[in-house]
């Protein structure tokens, strides 16, 4: 008897541990079960702080189809203009809303420098960084332009004459811009750039012939590449991407340039820290997705996850950063 009571008392032991791993909750449920609580029953909202096709346009689309499983519907719209400060400027008047998100970068620390905005990501909650994205300088396939050489060459014959489009002002293609012709030994201030809201209005630009190159996020003009409608000359990547294999860097031509654009996603000041970490663990667990892992696969974009307080303090540095070069290319604040 004495046997049978143990085997009887191990048996419901085991079933009882059974049970309780049965019922103990996934990581990913607790976190939608603590994003539920922290929405309470609003659907999810992405500002894409630019117009359709961009940079901030293809994340927040590529993040609304990874975070589908993890929470549901959510809905993407657009605010163009002034490198994402208009788009700014409205998201900072959602004080306490948890379910609104913004697609942020690089490009609009530099807009706020450039516009003089009278906000900055300060009034916002960093949440998570996301992606790297390096820029690629191209040219119109019947350019006469064929390599950075040829362009270095018409910049110190005549650097007025040739036009560069891109994005906003102030953003990373101008930066660039701006670098380029530093290291090309001619005054980066008079770098006749021509800005656009989008993406495909820089591209408009360029293949109708009314700017000479363009500067542009890899992942925005590969389609355009590969359909041999422009021509890439280098990117300012630190190596050769995969994608672009016979594309130089564009310290290879001889111009000791290198900068990286990277995207993250911010909320409205005014949650609470709850809500933030909700927030916060969701879109870490977007980022495990073989939804999310896929889009960067695609896009050609670099996984640059980063949370909490060590992404809010590369924001702090990011701003100092992107300050100091404006200032040296004649874009700062004077």
């Amino acid at each position: 008897m004495t046997l049978l009571r143990r085997w009887a008392a191990l048996v419901v032991a085991l079933l009882a541990t059974g049970a309780l791993v049965a019922t103990a909750p996934a990581d990913d449920e607790r976190a939608g079960s603590a994003l539920a609580q922290a929405l309470d029953g609003r659907q999810l909202r992405i500002m894409a702080p630019a117009a359709p096709g961009g940079g901030w346009d293809q994340t927040s689309r590529e993040m609304q189809g990874a975070l589908r499983d993890l929470v549901g519907r959510s809905e993407v719209y657009n605010v163009a203009g002034a490198g994402g400060t208009i788009g700014l400027s409205q998201f900072v008047r959602l004080k306490g809303d948890p379910s609104q998100l913004m697609t942020t970068g690089l490009i609009m620390i530099g807009a706020v420098e450039t516009n003089d905005s009278p906000y900055t990501l300060a009034e916002t909650v960093p949440l998570v960084r996301l992606t790297t994205d390096y820029q690629v300088v191209v040219a119109a396939a019947k350019s006469p332009l064929k390599d950075m050489k040829a362009v270095a060459d018409a910049m110190r014959k005549d650097l007025p004459a040739v036009s560069i489009s891109g994005g906003s002002a102030g953003g990373v293609e101008q930066i660039l811009a701006g670098l380029t012709a530093k290291a090309v030994g001619v005054d980066p201030a008079k770098v006749s750039y021509v800005a656009h809201s989008g993406g495909g209005e820089a591209l408009t630009t360029l293949l109708s012939g009314r700017s000479t190159i363009g500067i542009s996020g890899v992942s925005e003009i590969m389609p355009q590449i590969k359909a041999g409608q422009v021509r890439a000359l280098a990117v300012s990547s630190p190596k050769r991407l995969p994608e672009l294999p016979d594309v130089p860097t564009l310290r290879e031509t001889g111009l000791d340039v290198e900068l990286q654009n990277w995207r993250g996603v911010v909320a409205p000041k005014g949650i609470t820290p709850e809500q933030e970490r909700a927030l916060e663990q969701v879109l870490l667990d977007m980022t495990r997705t073989k939804e999310w892992k896929a889009a960067l696969a695609d896009r050609g974009w670099g996984d640059a996850t980063l949370a909490g307080p060590e992404f809010e303090e590369f924001i702090r540095s990011e701003q100092d950063r992107v300050a100091q070069v404006l200032k040296e290319i004649g874009l700062g604040r004077s």
